[in-house]
């Protein structure tokens, strides 16, 4: 199910019970999660009006039936191309410490398809849904920069690693 400009879907019992996507070229995160926010708060709203709800438990979070999705269920995706980055050694403990994945862009257990990649946060748990899109666009930036010194032949360093839970 979507919506006319298919940057909302919802998909229902694929690895997830429910799979709320919100997407768009360009790289605006705020609007797509935005567009997200309003979106969930508009299919909890129909669940509720039914007598139903998310499964949730305070330690844990939202209940799915993908045990990586435990927590905020929150997977916040940028799809961004990296020549040079993804050739240097440290790219891995970059991402690492940057609490950060790559996947394919065909989705998980995908291999990346030349230089470019699906960067995401790594975490579910521990953080909320606003610091983990923070915590996206503060690492995609990061590689951004990283990438763009590497092609003027500068060098790079490893960020400090980012804390996985609050403290």
């Amino acid at each position: 199910m979507h919506n006319n400009e298919k940057n909302f879907l919802i998909w229902i019992n694929e690895e997830d019970h429910t799979r709320i996507i919100s997407m768009e070229k360009g790289g605006n995160m705020k609007r797509v999660f935005e567009r997200f926010c309003r979106g969930l708060k508009q299919v909890e709203q129909l669940i509720q009006e039914r007598g139903w709800e998310f499964m949730w438990n305070e330690r844990l979070g939202y209940i799915l039936t993908c045990p990586s999705n435990l927590g905020t269920g929150l997977r916040a995706g940028v799809h961004i191309r990296l020549p040079f980055l993804s050739r240097d050694p440290r790219f891995k403990k970059i991402l690492e410490n940057l609490r950060l994945q790559k996947r394919g862009t065909g989705g998980v257990d995908t291999a990346a398809t030349g230089d470019t990649f699906d960067i995401s946060n790594l975490d579910r748990l521990g953080k909320s849904e606003v610091e983990l899109v923070q915590l996206v666009v503060d690492g995609v930036n990061y590689l951004t920069e990283c990438e763009k010194r590497l092609e003027r032949g500068q060098d790079i360093k490893i960020p400090s690693p980012v804390p996985q839970f609050r403290k």
